[in-house]
């Protein structure tokens, strides 16, 4: 797959994760911010809790199931880049966490889209 094709599929992943969490009350605060040269694909809000939300998206499952590409490497950035976006922003969350959301086409072009909150802590 093309690079293009690759950042169009996870735009479009990115859209369809942000569209199920506003489902679920979400409410987005800020899309592909970036901090501390990690990029966080998705920053939400609901009941008191900052979610920090990193967005898998494929085509298919030759590679396995997209959240299985959220590994140990990839948590430790994303905690990372976290605190440098609390710090950057001057928030202090009573809550947060750390989700993941996979999204899927099928192959009649159906999107499966799953939520795992709480996927992994800032410990890894």
């Amino acid at each position: 797959m093309k690079q293009d094709d690759r950042r169009a599929l996870g735009a479009q992943g990115e859209a369809r994760a942000a569209a199920h969490l506003e489902q679920q009350g979400y409410r987005i605060l800020a899309r592909n911010a970036h901090a501390d040269s990690v990029e966080i694909d998705l920053i939400a809000a609901r009941g008191g809790t900052l979610v920090f939300v990193e967005v898998k998206t494929r085509r298919g499952r030759r590679q396995g199931p997209p959240e299985q590409a959220v590994d140990a490497r990839k948590r430790a950035r994303l905690v990372r880049g976290a605190a440098a976006w609390l710090h950057a922003n001057r928030r202090r969350a009573r809550r947060v966490r750390f989700d993941v959301v996979s999204c899927e086409r099928d192959a009649d072009g159906a999107w499966l889209v799953r939520h795992w909150e709480g996927a992994f802590d800032a410990g890894g």
